[in-house]
């Protein structure tokens, strides 16, 4: 046997059209199998609220976790309310008591420090009333622009179950 032929058989003798079916294929499987990943188990959205600022500007995009949805207090959801897709801090989940007064936020009888909020927490006229407890798969959210979020204090407590689910990056655009 001469050299070119033993390379053959080590090699297989596929031609270039069965490599590049072989080679679609493999593209073919990637991209579903990255379909069914961003489908079930992330979700990318772009947010249009000015609720969230700074921490979340209008225009940029959130990834979401949808899988885990036990939430804690300081988490950030995604939800829907009145068509509007809006993402909140979580700051009481199931059995927590939440109170709005004018000292500020209080859950649980203890006032919460939260650095990250630079303006008043207060109550919204015509709003929910305060003191309220959340219920059994429930969270209650409020926007970090605490001034111009349409948040727990209008819409009440949110189910859990009609979350997006935990935002876990984000990308920020600037005047893309």
């Amino acid at each position: 046997m001469n050299e070119n032929s033993q390379k053959q058989e080590i090699q297989g003798n596929t031609t270039l059209s069965q490599d590049v079916k072989r080679l679609v294929i493999k593209i073919i499987c990637v991209v579903v199998a990255g379909g069914l990943i961003f489908t079930f188990v992330f979700g990318v959205y772009r947010y249009a609220d000015p609720g969230m600022k700074p921490a979340i500007r209008d225009g940029d995009l959130l990834v979401v976790y949808r899988v885990d949805k036990r939430y804690s207090a300081m988490d950030v959801t995604l939800f829907e309310y009145q068509g509007r897709l809006l993402a909140g801090r979580v700051v009481a989940v199931a059995g927590d008591t939440v109170d709005i007064g004018p000292q500020g936020l209080m859950v649980n009888g203890a006032y919460q420090q939260e650095d990250s909020i630079y303006e008043e927490t207060t109550q919204f006229t015509g709003g929910v009333t305060f003191p309220l407890t959340v219920g059994d798969g429930q969270i209650f959210v409020l926007g970090d622009n605490r001034t111009h979020a349409t948040d727990s204090r209008i819409m009440g407590c949110i189910n859990v179950a009609d979350t997006k689910g935990k935002i876990i990056g984000l990308i920020r655009r600037r005047s893309v």
